[in-house]
Protein backbone atom coordinates (compact mmCIF):
# COMPACT_ATOMS: atom_id res chain seq x y z
CA UNK A 1 0.00 0.00 0.00
CA UNK A 2 1.57 2.93 -1.04
CA UNK A 3 -1.80 5.82 -1.87
CA UNK A 4 -5.20 6.30 -2.25
CA UNK A 5 -6.98 8.88 -3.23
CA UNK A 6 -9.47 10.68 -5.22
CA UNK A 7 -9.36 13.61 -6.62
CA UNK A 8 -12.03 16.66 -8.41
CA UNK A 9 -11.27 18.43 -11.65
CA UNK A 10 -9.78 20.65 -9.72
CA UNK A 11 -7.14 18.91 -8.61
CA UNK A 12 -8.08 18.56 -5.08
CA UNK A 13 -8.41 14.87 -2.73
CA UNK A 14 -11.79 15.40 -1.95
CA UNK A 15 -10.88 11.42 -0.42
CA UNK A 16 -7.15 10.98 1.10
CA UNK A 17 -5.50 7.72 2.27
CA UNK A 18 -2.77 9.81 3.93
CA UNK A 19 -5.45 11.41 6.60
CA UNK A 20 -6.81 8.23 7.31
CA UNK A 21 -6.09 4.51 6.60
CA UNK A 22 -9.65 3.62 6.91
CA UNK A 23 -10.73 5.56 3.94
CA UNK A 24 -9.52 2.18 1.55
CA UNK A 25 -11.61 -0.85 1.79
CA UNK A 26 -9.15 -3.33 2.97
CA UNK A 27 -7.04 -5.62 0.35
CA UNK A 28 -8.54 -3.28 -2.66
CA UNK A 29 -6.91 -4.11 -5.92
CA UNK A 30 -4.81 -1.15 -8.01
CA UNK A 31 -6.95 1.01 -9.67
CA UNK A 32 -5.99 4.38 -12.16
CA UNK A 33 -9.32 5.87 -13.46
CA UNK A 34 -11.31 8.72 -14.26
CA UNK A 35 -14.85 8.86 -14.05
CA UNK A 36 -18.04 10.37 -12.90
CA UNK A 37 -19.64 10.79 -9.64
CA UNK A 38 -22.02 8.21 -11.13
CA UNK A 39 -19.53 5.59 -12.18
CA UNK A 40 -18.00 6.23 -8.50
CA UNK A 41 -20.78 5.92 -6.40
CA UNK A 42 -20.99 2.01 -6.25
CA UNK A 43 -16.95 1.43 -4.99
CA UNK A 44 -17.80 4.18 -1.85
CA UNK A 45 -19.22 3.03 1.67
CA UNK A 46 -20.50 5.40 4.55
CA UNK A 47 -22.84 5.07 7.13
CA UNK A 48 -25.33 7.24 6.75
CA UNK A 49 -27.07 6.57 10.57
CA UNK A 50 -23.52 7.76 11.60
CA UNK A 51 -23.01 10.84 9.11
CA UNK A 52 -19.69 11.40 11.00
CA UNK A 53 -17.97 8.34 11.15
CA UNK A 54 -15.66 6.87 8.66
CA UNK A 55 -16.86 3.19 8.44
CA UNK A 56 -14.57 0.28 8.09
CA UNK A 57 -14.54 -2.34 5.26
CA UNK A 58 -12.61 -4.93 3.93
CA UNK A 59 -12.33 -7.31 0.84
CA UNK A 60 -9.91 -9.77 1.90
CA UNK A 61 -11.46 -13.01 0.14
CA UNK A 62 -12.96 -11.25 -3.47
CA UNK A 63 -11.12 -9.04 -5.96
CA UNK A 64 -12.59 -5.40 -5.49
CA UNK A 65 -11.90 -1.93 -4.82
CA UNK A 66 -13.17 1.04 -3.13
CA UNK A 67 -13.59 4.20 -0.50
CA UNK A 68 -14.94 4.24 2.88
CA UNK A 69 -15.77 8.01 3.59
CA UNK A 70 -18.08 9.34 6.40
CA UNK A 71 -21.93 9.92 4.79
CA UNK A 72 -21.50 13.89 5.51
CA UNK A 73 -18.42 14.03 2.83
CA UNK A 74 -20.74 11.47 0.25
CA UNK A 75 -23.31 14.12 0.75
CA UNK A 76 -20.46 16.85 -0.12
CA UNK A 77 -19.55 15.39 -3.58
CA UNK A 78 -20.21 17.33 -6.74
CA UNK A 79 -21.06 16.22 -10.13
CA UNK A 80 -17.98 15.87 -11.80
CA UNK A 81 -14.79 14.14 -13.23
CA UNK A 82 -13.04 12.37 -10.82
CA UNK A 83 -9.37 10.72 -10.75
CA UNK A 84 -8.84 7.73 -8.75
CA UNK A 85 -5.63 6.48 -7.75
CA UNK A 86 -5.19 3.38 -5.86
CA UNK A 87 -1.17 2.44 -5.55
CA UNK A 88 -1.23 -0.83 -4.58
CA UNK A 89 0.69 -4.50 -4.95
CA UNK A 90 -1.00 -7.55 -5.06
CA UNK A 91 1.43 -10.23 -5.16
CA UNK A 92 2.91 -13.64 -3.68
CA UNK A 93 4.43 -13.49 -0.12
CA UNK A 94 3.40 -14.56 3.31
CA UNK A 95 1.85 -14.33 7.05
CA UNK A 96 3.32 -12.15 9.79
CA UNK A 97 2.41 -13.05 13.07
CA UNK A 98 3.98 -12.75 16.49
CA UNK A 99 4.16 -16.17 19.06
CA UNK A 100 6.05 -14.85 22.39
CA UNK A 101 6.52 -17.68 24.82
CA UNK A 102 7.41 -17.62 28.00
CA UNK A 103 8.57 -20.57 29.50
CA UNK A 104 7.23 -22.13 33.36
CA UNK A 105 7.77 -24.90 35.16
CA UNK A 106 5.69 -27.59 33.09
CA UNK A 107 5.38 -27.70 28.98
CA UNK A 108 1.51 -27.58 29.59
CA UNK A 109 0.49 -24.22 27.86
CA UNK A 110 -1.86 -21.50 28.50
CA UNK A 111 -2.52 -20.05 24.75
CA UNK A 112 -3.74 -16.02 24.98
CA UNK A 113 -4.14 -15.08 21.71
CA UNK A 114 -4.74 -11.33 20.27
CA UNK A 115 -6.02 -10.27 16.58
CA UNK A 116 -4.02 -7.23 14.53
CA UNK A 117 -5.65 -7.46 11.21
CA UNK A 118 -7.52 -3.75 12.38
CA UNK A 119 -5.98 -0.60 11.09
CA UNK A 120 -6.67 2.37 13.24
CA UNK A 121 -9.41 0.75 15.17
CA UNK A 122 -8.45 1.20 19.02
CA UNK A 123 -10.94 -1.14 21.34
CA UNK A 124 -11.74 -3.79 18.46
CA UNK A 125 -7.89 -4.86 17.96
CA UNK A 126 -5.42 -2.29 19.97
CA UNK A 127 -6.80 -2.43 23.03
CA UNK A 128 -6.71 -6.76 22.98
CA UNK A 129 -3.10 -6.31 22.38
CA UNK A 130 -2.13 -3.84 24.95
CA UNK A 131 -3.75 -6.28 27.87
CA UNK A 132 -2.02 -8.94 26.08
CA UNK A 133 1.34 -7.12 25.73
CA UNK A 134 1.22 -5.87 30.02
CA UNK A 135 0.25 -9.44 30.76
CA UNK A 136 2.88 -10.89 29.42
CA UNK A 137 5.16 -8.04 30.91
CA UNK A 138 3.38 -9.34 34.36
CA UNK A 139 3.92 -12.75 33.67
CA UNK A 140 7.97 -12.57 33.03
CA UNK A 141 8.24 -11.29 36.11
CA UNK A 142 7.32 -14.16 38.29
CA UNK A 143 7.42 -18.39 38.36
CA UNK A 144 4.71 -19.94 37.13
CA UNK A 145 3.57 -23.41 36.63
CA UNK A 146 2.29 -23.28 32.77
CA UNK A 147 4.28 -22.29 30.37
CA UNK A 148 2.44 -18.96 28.26
CA UNK A 149 1.75 -18.31 24.35
CA UNK A 150 1.08 -15.06 23.56
CA UNK A 151 0.33 -14.85 19.66
CA UNK A 152 -0.70 -11.81 17.96
CA UNK A 153 -2.11 -12.84 14.55
CA UNK A 154 -4.47 -11.56 12.19
CA UNK A 155 -7.99 -12.36 12.47
CA UNK A 156 -9.04 -16.01 11.23
CA UNK A 157 -6.18 -16.46 8.85
CA UNK A 158 -3.90 -16.16 11.23
CA UNK A 159 -5.66 -18.40 13.34
CA UNK A 160 -5.83 -21.22 11.04
CA UNK A 161 -2.22 -20.40 10.31
CA UNK A 162 -0.82 -20.84 13.85
CA UNK A 163 -3.10 -24.19 14.01
CA UNK A 164 -1.73 -25.66 10.96
CA UNK A 165 2.02 -24.79 11.85
CA UNK A 166 1.15 -25.79 15.30
CA UNK A 167 -1.14 -29.19 14.80
CA UNK A 168 1.81 -31.45 16.37
CA UNK A 169 1.82 -29.52 19.75
CA UNK A 170 -1.71 -27.89 20.25
CA UNK A 171 -1.90 -31.16 22.64
CA UNK A 172 0.15 -29.17 25.16
CA UNK A 173 -2.59 -26.03 25.35
CA UNK A 174 -4.74 -26.80 28.50
CA UNK A 175 -6.38 -23.56 28.88
CA UNK A 176 -6.59 -20.18 27.21
CA UNK A 177 -8.40 -17.25 26.34
CA UNK A 178 -8.69 -14.36 22.97
CA UNK A 179 -8.62 -11.16 24.24
CA UNK A 180 -10.35 -8.11 22.33
CA UNK A 181 -12.81 -5.17 22.69
CA UNK A 182 -10.69 -4.72 25.99
CA UNK A 183 -11.10 -1.41 27.03
CA UNK A 184 -14.69 0.12 26.37
CA UNK A 185 -16.61 1.79 29.30
CA UNK A 186 -18.79 -1.20 29.51
CA UNK A 187 -19.09 -4.02 31.75
CA UNK A 188 -17.27 -7.50 31.68
CA UNK A 189 -17.74 -10.26 28.95
CA UNK A 190 -16.93 -13.98 29.02
CA UNK A 191 -17.58 -16.26 26.30
CA UNK A 192 -17.34 -19.88 26.97
CA UNK A 193 -15.40 -22.50 24.79
CA UNK A 194 -17.38 -24.91 22.69
CA UNK A 195 -16.68 -27.52 26.31
CA UNK A 196 -18.42 -24.97 27.97
CA UNK A 197 -17.05 -26.66 31.11
CA UNK A 198 -13.59 -25.93 30.42
CA UNK A 199 -11.34 -25.19 33.71
CA UNK A 200 -10.82 -21.67 32.28
CA UNK A 201 -14.31 -21.12 31.51
CA UNK A 202 -14.96 -21.93 35.30
CA UNK A 203 -12.30 -19.59 36.23
CA UNK A 204 -13.26 -16.57 34.68
CA UNK A 205 -16.51 -17.42 35.41
CA UNK A 206 -15.74 -17.70 39.24
CA UNK A 207 -13.51 -13.91 39.28
CA UNK A 208 -16.55 -12.42 37.51
CA UNK A 209 -18.99 -13.26 40.08
CA UNK A 210 -16.55 -12.87 43.10
CA UNK A 211 -16.07 -9.58 41.41
CA UNK A 212 -19.43 -8.30 42.47
CA UNK A 213 -19.68 -6.15 39.73
CA UNK A 214 -22.01 -6.28 36.43
CA UNK A 215 -20.60 -8.88 34.04
CA UNK A 216 -22.25 -11.05 31.25
CA UNK A 217 -21.40 -14.84 29.95
CA UNK A 218 -21.84 -15.90 27.31
CA UNK A 219 -22.14 -19.39 25.55
CA UNK A 220 -19.85 -20.43 23.03
CA UNK A 221 -21.39 -19.79 19.48
CA UNK A 222 -19.23 -20.59 16.03
CA UNK A 223 -19.59 -16.80 15.22
CA UNK A 224 -17.28 -14.40 16.54
CA UNK A 225 -13.42 -14.07 16.80
CA UNK A 226 -10.79 -16.78 16.88
CA UNK A 227 -12.22 -18.94 19.85
CA UNK A 228 -14.35 -20.42 16.85
CA UNK A 229 -11.04 -21.64 15.03
CA UNK A 230 -9.53 -22.52 18.00
CA UNK A 231 -12.81 -24.64 19.42
CA UNK A 232 -13.17 -26.38 15.87
CA UNK A 233 -14.33 -29.83 16.47
CA UNK A 234 -10.69 -31.09 14.87
CA UNK A 235 -9.13 -29.23 17.84
CA UNK A 236 -11.75 -28.57 20.18
CA UNK A 237 -9.27 -26.29 22.60
CA UNK A 238 -10.27 -25.17 25.79
CA UNK A 239 -10.58 -21.60 25.05
CA UNK A 240 -12.65 -19.02 25.52
CA UNK A 241 -12.91 -15.10 24.50
CA UNK A 242 -12.53 -12.21 27.07
CA UNK A 243 -14.08 -8.39 26.03
CA UNK A 244 -16.29 -5.75 27.77
CA UNK A 245 -18.78 -4.30 25.26
CA UNK A 246 -18.99 -7.74 22.61
CA UNK A 247 -18.17 -6.65 19.51
CA UNK A 248 -21.14 -5.11 17.13
CA UNK A 249 -22.64 -4.36 20.31
CA UNK A 250 -21.09 -0.61 20.61
CA UNK A 251 -21.89 2.15 18.44
CA UNK A 252 -18.33 2.87 17.40
CA UNK A 253 -17.61 -0.81 16.25
CA UNK A 254 -16.07 -0.75 12.67
CA UNK A 255 -15.48 2.96 12.33
CA UNK A 256 -13.42 5.96 12.85
CA UNK A 257 -15.09 6.37 16.34
CA UNK A 258 -13.36 3.38 18.05
CA UNK A 259 -10.09 5.61 18.60
CA UNK A 260 -7.92 7.01 21.95
CA UNK A 261 -11.04 8.88 22.99
CA UNK A 262 -13.24 5.74 23.06
CA UNK A 263 -10.74 3.72 25.15
CA UNK A 264 -10.17 4.39 29.02
CA UNK A 265 -7.20 3.34 30.58
CA UNK A 266 -9.34 2.43 33.64
CA UNK A 267 -11.52 -0.49 31.52
CA UNK A 268 -8.03 -1.29 30.32
CA UNK A 269 -6.62 -2.09 33.53
CA UNK A 270 -9.35 -3.88 35.06
CA UNK A 271 -9.33 -6.02 32.22
CA UNK A 272 -6.00 -7.17 32.67
CA UNK A 273 -6.63 -6.89 36.80
CA UNK A 274 -9.47 -9.64 35.87
CA UNK A 275 -6.90 -11.21 33.39
CA UNK A 276 -3.93 -11.48 36.09
CA UNK A 277 -6.75 -12.91 38.68
CA UNK A 278 -8.10 -15.77 36.46
CA UNK A 279 -4.57 -17.10 35.95
CA UNK A 280 -3.93 -16.72 39.55
CA UNK A 281 -6.78 -19.42 39.64
CA UNK A 282 -5.82 -22.01 37.14
CA UNK A 283 -2.23 -21.34 37.98
CA UNK A 284 -3.05 -22.94 42.11
CA UNK A 285 -5.88 -24.74 41.63
CA UNK A 286 -4.83 -28.37 42.52
CA UNK A 287 -6.27 -31.26 44.30
CA UNK A 288 -5.89 -32.18 47.58
CA UNK A 289 -6.77 -35.59 50.16
CA UNK A 290 -7.19 -35.41 53.58
CA UNK A 291 -5.01 -36.73 55.79
CA UNK A 292 -7.05 -37.05 58.56
CA UNK A 293 -10.31 -37.94 56.86
CA UNK A 294 -11.97 -39.15 59.95
CA UNK A 295 -14.18 -36.23 61.50
CA UNK A 296 -12.45 -32.82 61.95
CA UNK A 297 -8.32 -32.52 63.33
CA UNK A 298 -8.18 -30.66 66.12
CA UNK A 299 -7.05 -26.91 64.69
CA UNK A 300 -5.27 -25.18 67.74
CA UNK A 301 -2.78 -28.68 67.79
CA UNK A 302 -1.56 -27.19 64.49
CA UNK A 303 -1.23 -23.32 64.90
CA UNK A 304 -4.62 -23.26 62.83
CA UNK A 305 -7.07 -21.76 65.53
CA UNK A 306 -8.46 -18.60 65.42
CA UNK A 307 -11.33 -18.38 67.47
CA UNK A 308 -13.06 -20.93 65.44
CA UNK A 309 -16.46 -21.02 67.03
CA UNK A 310 -19.92 -20.15 65.96
CA UNK A 311 -20.40 -17.26 64.24
CA UNK A 312 -17.58 -16.09 65.20
CA UNK A 313 -15.90 -18.37 62.40
CA UNK A 314 -14.08 -15.48 59.69
CA UNK A 315 -13.54 -16.60 55.86
CA UNK A 316 -10.01 -18.22 56.91
CA UNK A 317 -11.34 -20.79 59.07
CA UNK A 318 -14.55 -21.21 56.81
CA UNK A 319 -11.61 -22.19 53.75
CA UNK A 320 -10.00 -24.57 56.09
CA UNK A 321 -13.42 -26.40 57.16
CA UNK A 322 -14.32 -26.63 53.64
CA UNK A 323 -10.89 -27.58 52.48
CA UNK A 324 -11.09 -30.61 55.08
CA UNK A 325 -14.34 -31.65 54.14
CA UNK A 326 -13.80 -31.48 50.51
CA UNK A 327 -10.04 -32.84 49.87
CA UNK A 328 -11.00 -36.15 48.78
CA UNK A 329 -8.79 -36.77 45.96
CA UNK A 330 -11.15 -35.71 43.70
CA UNK A 331 -11.99 -32.22 44.05
CA UNK A 332 -9.97 -29.52 43.21
CA UNK A 333 -9.50 -25.77 45.07
CA UNK A 334 -11.61 -24.11 42.16
CA UNK A 335 -14.84 -26.46 43.19
CA UNK A 336 -14.04 -25.51 46.77
CA UNK A 337 -13.69 -21.58 46.22
CA UNK A 338 -17.34 -22.48 43.82
CA UNK A 339 -19.71 -24.23 45.90
CA UNK A 340 -18.30 -22.15 49.40
CA UNK A 341 -18.25 -18.64 47.05
CA UNK A 342 -14.91 -17.51 49.35
CA UNK A 343 -12.62 -15.22 47.57
CA UNK A 344 -9.96 -17.19 45.99
CA UNK A 345 -7.08 -15.29 48.17
CA UNK A 346 -8.67 -17.13 51.39
CA UNK A 347 -8.73 -20.78 49.67
CA UNK A 348 -5.07 -20.47 48.48
CA UNK A 349 -4.07 -19.04 51.99
CA UNK A 350 -6.31 -21.81 53.68
CA UNK A 351 -5.09 -24.77 51.43
CA UNK A 352 -1.57 -23.59 51.97
CA UNK A 353 -2.19 -23.18 55.90
CA UNK A 354 -3.27 -26.90 55.49
CA UNK A 355 -0.71 -28.18 53.65
CA UNK A 356 2.22 -26.32 55.36
CA UNK A 357 0.95 -28.03 58.76
CA UNK A 358 0.20 -31.45 57.09
CA UNK A 359 -3.34 -31.96 57.01
CA UNK A 360 -3.69 -32.24 53.27
CA UNK A 361 -1.58 -33.28 50.43
CA UNK A 362 -1.96 -32.79 46.62
CA UNK A 363 -2.93 -35.70 45.00
CA UNK A 364 -3.97 -36.80 41.35
CA UNK A 365 -7.84 -36.17 40.94
CA UNK A 366 -9.61 -39.90 41.12
CA UNK A 367 -11.05 -39.23 37.79
CA UNK A 368 -8.18 -38.68 36.15
CA UNK A 369 -5.80 -41.93 37.71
Amino acid sequence: MRDAYIKNSAGERVIDFRKSNLHLLGYSIPVRERMTLEQLKPHLYSAPDKPDWIPYRTSYYKEAWGFCLSHNQLLAMQEDEYEVCIDTSLAPGHLTYGDLRLLGRTSDEVLISCHICHPSLCNDNLSGIAVATALAQHLRKMEHKYTYRFVFIPGTIGAITWLALNEGHVGRVKHGFVLTCAGDPGSMTYKKSRRGNAEIDRAWCYVLKQSGEAHEIQEFSPYGYDERQYCSPGFNLPIGTVMRTPFGKFAEYHSSADNLDFVRPDALYDTLTKAIAAIDVIENDACFRNEKPFCEPKLGNYGLYRGLGGLAAGNFQMGLLWILNMSDGDHSLLDIAERSMLPWAVVKEAAAALSGAGLIRQAVPISAE
